[in-house]
Formats: structure tokens, sequence, C-alpha cells
């Protein structure tokens, strides 16, 4: 954002990352999975597209990926799998809700945190990444504490 992109958020998946991106006219999309749309070329992730970009630049600019990627912040990173839950209530419930926020606004511009559904298992994922492993840890535990006492079967 401090160079003038902008970024956009959307619901964990392809498709709903294309739909952003289609929507607001955004040309290079992506998730943390690694999953990475380029528009100006296809709209789907392509992960020979992807690398073959990235060495392009890599050529262009003659420098090591090492040295490009130093660019990017990397924090640590906490998952935590919560089983024995109704994740059909997870996005309904109030209190998860506002925990999630009150989480984010703590977070503030040095971490994040994802609170989602699996999609193919029987779970919730709890991902919390904050400047500390043990923010990370402690926010993340505290979460899934709440989701296993909101939402146990």
């Amino acid at each position: 954002q401090s160079k003038g992109i902008k970024v956009a958020t959307t619901p964990v998946g392809d498709r709903y990352v294309l739909e952003k991106m289609i929507a607001e006219n955004h040309t290079l999309g992506g998730e943390q999975s690694g999953h990475i749309i380029m528009r100006d070329f296809a709209n789907t992730g392509d992960g020979a597209l992807s690398a073959l970009h990235l060495m392009q630049e890599m050529a262009a600019s003659k420098k090591p990926l090492k040295e490009l990627a130093k660019i990017m912040a990397r924090y640590p990173q906490v998952l935590i799998n919560v089983s024995g839950v109704d994740k059909a209530k997870v996005s309904s419930n109030s209190a998860i809700s506002a925990a999630v926020k009150a989480t984010e606004t703590k977070l503030g511009n040095s971490g994040r945190v994802l609170l989602r559904a699996s999609g193919t298992e029987p779970l919730i994922r709890v991902m919390v990444e904050a400047e500390s492993a043990t923010d990370a840890q402690e926010l993340a535990t505290s979460l899934a504490a709440l989701v296993k006492s909101e939402l146990s079967l």
C-alpha cells in the first residue's frame, strides 16, 4: 500500500479472487497457498507462468531471488485446526466475529487473522500472523478456544 498498490481481500478461493479482480479491474491477484492469477495472461492460477515472470524479473533486474524477496515482510504464522465444531455456523456467530475484529484491530498492519471453515474437512482453520511468534500463538490459541466453546457439537 505504501507503494501505491491497491490491496483487496476476498474469501478464500481462486473463484473469489478472480471475481474481485474482474469487479475492480485488477490484473494481479493471489492467495497465500501460492495461487497467483495474472489476468493479462490467464483467468486461473498458473505456477509455470508465475515462475516465468519471476525469472524474467530476475534477469531484467540482474538480482537473485533472495535479494528480490527482501522487500516482503514475513511474519511468524500459527495455524490451528479446530475439529468437533459446527463449521456451518462460524460466519454467523457474533462472539467469534467480534473476537476476530478485535484481534485484527490489535494487530493493525502488523499481522493478519484468517478464520474459515475447511472446504474439505469437518473443521475450522484459525490462522494468525503477527510480528512475534509468541503473539501469533497466543492470539491463535485464544481464537481457537473461543471457536471450540461457541461451536462445539
